[in-house]
């Protein structure tokens, strides 16, 4: 029994297919390779535990800015927390704030987390208006069954039957 079909126009396929499949997996390959630093996974509090994020890996990390958690600092340091109602994360950022920057608000921080576990923020994303989340921040809330914004069904525990 032979590899090599019988059929002209077969062998013809066969040949054209096995010349092109190995060129397109280097050239797959070689893509990936070469955007693997410019890959920035989002993950919630919660997510970057579960998911051992490793110390200098350049993610976003997204949730509600803790009330009571933010200091500032004379150098132009920010310490602040940020919570997704299953974990929370240290977060600490070097520079001005977003004007809309507040506790108890959604935001998304660029940035990479420190040996210590401390998320070192490069960049803060704050909401825009007062209806606006994120939305990385609002699906991983909704997937907790945080979510209070629209389109979320009023919490069992208010509504009494007539």
């Amino acid at each position: 029994m032979s590899f090599w079909p019988k059929s002209r126009k077969a062998r013809t396929r066969l040949t054209v297919l096995l010349a092109v499949a190995p060129v397109l997996a280097l050239a797959v390959g070689l893509a990936l390779f070469g955007l693997r630093d410019s890959i920035s996974l989002f993950y919630t509090p919660a997510q970057a535990q579960e998911a051992h994020v490793k110390p200098g890996r350049k993610v976003q990390l997204g949730g509600l800015v803790q009330r009571g958690s933010v200091v500032k600092h004379p150098g132009g340091d920010v310490d602040f927390v940020v919570a997704d109602h299953k974990a929370s994360a240290k977060v600490t950022y070097h520079g001005d704030l977003p004007d809309l920057f507040r506790e108890g608000q959604g935001i998304v921080a660029e940035g990479s987390f420190d040996p210590n576990g401390v998320f070192v923020a490069k960049q803060v994303l704050a909401k825009h208006d007062e209806r606006y989340m994120p939305r990385d921040v609002a699906k991983a809330l909704k997937k907790q069954g945080e979510w209070r914004g629209e389109g979320a069904s009023a919490p069992s525990y208010g509504s009494q039957k007539p």
